[in-house]
């Protein structure tokens, strides 16, 4: 134990000073009346710096990227009551994408919980599905052990979210500060070394696989283990399919990468998924938007690793045939030891396997239809991906451009490609540039927008003006709710209910009003000349309002309740 000052001090300082201890460099917030204490005590610090956003849900989504884009833990600070209940929807779309943060929640105090106080609510009880677990302090005291126990379970094990709710009069009254150095907690012991028997079994099955396929997820990296994928693909020369959340686990321009696989993933990914003969899945999830339809992803026989840090996870959603529990890097440096030392090569009818995926390609299910007139969305992306020499840090919101970003932005690198994939939250692009400029200062960033994902965090343009953060806005305008208007299309008749954005802003002068660069592109023959420009200003905030093709739709696809084999490739297929 650290005891490095005998005096007693506030509970809103012990809070700074254990942040300081978790070397914690950037908090994002926004005050009130609960939290005032604590902001006194940020006042009259100087280890990290504040963030001032100006929307909870804008805080919480910062934090978020702050951590998907470095492997810290993203920290926020919101006020009681609506502060909190505004942070929720960022709390839920970092749970769903198992994102490491700590939020710190004001609460009126000890002895008016429950008086329907001003501005209480029910944190734990509102936030407890949505976080991987939740504190409410209410002695001073156990401050600092409940402040390391939330930054432990956060990183460790499957990460989450986890809220400390701090009373008022907690963050006044004082204690002696100690911070513990170790955390001891018998409820919670994740395993992180996977069964060695159970690995040599999945080398055999792997080596002696026809079909085999590699299919990963955000568990890679979220774990780190990027290299270690590489060498296991590399090693075996087998196809590989990085999720949404996984993309940039493996480098996208490799042949060996079959795209992304499920509902938008490429023809080859999915037909390659569905006729394997052995599977191995790395951290995860066979997510409904990966497989399809479980039962039709289930008709063709298979065996399937799963290796996942969490057992839950395991046989969840589709049986599997050698499950391995433990953290994805550990395992898979396993797994490479052993491959090493196996006598067996890989089975040489994987050539074979190879002309039939090749097949597939050549279907060439990305193709789209260019014109003279009109801006194609796809080819904006490929666009900025040559302008930025595919190394910059993509945001997306969510819709059809975080789809043509996920398909035409090869990501070479992990955490390059920040995007909610769980939840799917509109608004969170924004912020989410926000958080990866701070974690990355000087890094190129982007953010690949809708006309009506950005309105829903656009006050973030302040936040931007106040602390100099110049990611470059790419908003593909459509006018149109454009995946609404997709499925609107293809579902409901082409009866367009509210889909249709009637009264958007002037983008360029809205940017300007904020202190910003606007940009108005309407012409394919003007996207390089302005990407280039815009790219070229490092010290300012470029928003590009690239007026698109309003007709053009996300290909290929796989419609809800359909089977991975039953893509429709484009609209001849209806």
């Amino acid at each position: 134990m650290s005891n490095d000052a005998a005096a007693p001090i506030t509970g809103a300082e012990i809070v700074v000073r254990c942040l300081a201890e978790e070397g914690v460099k950037h908090v994002f917030g926004y005050p009130g009346g609960a939290v005032l204490y604590i902001y006194d005590a940020i006042f009259k610090q100087d280890k990290f710096q504040h963030i001032l956003v100006r929307h909870e849900q804008a805080a919480v989504h910062a934090a978020d990227a702050y951590s998907r884009s470095s492997h810290e833990v993203g920290v926020c600070l919101v006020t009681s009551g609506p502060g909190v209940t505004n942070a929720v929807t960022g709390l839920s779309t970092a749970y769903m994408d198992s994102i490491p943060m700590v939020v710190i929640s004001g609460q009126v105090p000890t002895n008016a919980i429950g008086q329907d106080a001003f501005q209480e609510c029910d944190t734990v009880g509102i936030t407890r599905p949505v976080v991987k677990h939740n504190f409410l302090v209410k002695d001073v005291k156990d401050l600092a052990d409940t402040i390391k126990k939330a930054f432990y379970i956060a990183r460790t094990g499957r990460p989450g979210p986890v809220l400390v709710d701090i009373p008022k009069d907690v963050s006044m009254q004082k204690a002696t500060y100690s911070y513990p150095k170790e955390v001891e907690m018998r409820s919670y012991r994740p395993v992180d070394k996977g069964h060695a028997g159970q690995i040599r079994k999945a080398v055999q099955l792997l080596l002696a696989a026809e079909r085999p396929m590699i299919y990963t997820g955000g568990g890679v990296i979220l774990a780190n283990a990027s290299n270690e994928l590489n060498k296991l693909v590399d090693k075996l020369g087998f196809p590989v399919t990085n999720t949404l959340m996984g993309l940039g686990a493996y480098r996208a321009t490799d042949k060996k990468f079959v795209g992304m696989p499920g509902m938008h993933g490429t023809y080859e990914a999915n037909m390659a998924m569905q006729h394997c003969d052995v599977l191995i899945a790395i951290g995860a999830r066979f997510d409904d938007r990966v497989i399809g339809n479980p039962k039709h992803f289930a008709s063709n026989p298979r065996k399937i690793i799963h290796i996942d840090i969490d057992p839950s996870s395991i046989s969840k959603r589709v049986k599997v045939d050698i499950p391995i529990v433990g953290n994805v890097k550990d395992v898979l440096v396993e797994l490479l030891s052993q491959l090493d030392a196996a006598e067996q090569r890989p089975n040489p009818a994987v050539q074979k396997w190879w002309q039939q995926i090749e097949d597939w390609r050549g279907r060439e299910c990305l193709r789209y239809a260019t014109s003279d007139e009109l801006i194609k969305p796809q080819s904006v992306v490929e666009k900025v991906w040559e302008v930025t020499g595919g190394d910059a840090f993509i945001t997306s919101d969510v819709g059809q451009h975080q789809m043509w970003a996920a398909q035409y932005y090869p990501f070479d690198k992990p955490r390059r490609w920040i995007n909610s994939g769980g939840l799917g939250t509109m608004g969170v692009g924004l912020p989410y540039a926000m958080g990866v400029q701070m974690a990355n200062p000087g890094a190129t960033v982007a953010c690949i927008t809708g006309e009506g994902s950005i309105q829903m965090n656009i006050q973030e343009l302040a936040t931007c003006k106040q602390y100099h953060l110049t990611p470059k806005i790419i908003l593909l305008n459509n006018r149109f709710l454009g995946m609404v208007r997709q499925w609107q299309e293809l579902d409901y008749g082409s009866r367009y209910s509210e889909s249709y954005m009637d009264s958007l802003p002037d983008f360029e002068k809205l940017a300007e009003a904020y202190g910003h660069v606007g940009m108005r592109i309407e012409k394919p023959g003007d996207v390089d000349g302005a990407l280039r420009e815009a790219f070229a200003m490092k010290d300012r905030l470029v928003f590009m309002n690239f007026i698109t093709d309003r007709s053009e739709n996300v290909w290929p696809m796989v419609k809800t309740g359909k089977g991975l084999s039953e893509m429709l490739l484009g609209s001849e297929d209806l």
